[in-house]
């Protein structure tokens, strides 16, 4: 067997990191461990959206469509994708957010990987607030 071989299901191994399949934040051995790059598998219901738009991103990103429709905002303006492989790109400095106009299923890529830009957890926020 080879450690630097990992097969696996997006589904399934996006569910156990928020959607990140590859990126600095898993352990180091893994095969799935970069700091060049991350990549997120998203699974998106209808009017999920993101909690607070990013700033001082110091990435670039890819978002593709896989199905669904899928907006993502941007300053001065949104995207809509809406069929399947439309995507986006925008670079460092390109404030975003996002909105699932109907159920989605996305591709993120960005690079480098980097610490940061967590969005936070609703239920942390309803424990912190409570």
């Amino acid at each position: 067997m080879n450690d630097s071989v990992y097969v696996g299901k997006a589904g399934r191994d996006a569910a156990m990191d928020r959607g990140w399949l590859l990126g600095h934040f898993k352990d180091t051995g893994d095969p799935r461990h970069s700091e060049a790059v991350e990549i997120k598998w998203g699974v998106h219901p209808r009017g999920d959206e993101r909690a607070q738009w990013v700033t001082g991103e110091a990435r670039t990103a890819l978002l593709v469509l896989i199905s669904g429709q899928f907006r993502v905002d941007l300053p001065g303006r949104s995207v809509l994708l809406t069929e399947q492989g439309d995507y986006v790109v925008w670079g460092r400095d390109v404030e975003h957010s996002w909105y699932a106009e109907e159920e989605s299923v996305v591709i993120t890529v960005r690079w480098p990987s980097v610490p940061g830009y967590r969005a936070p957890d609703e239920k942390s926020q309803a424990r912190s607030s409570a």
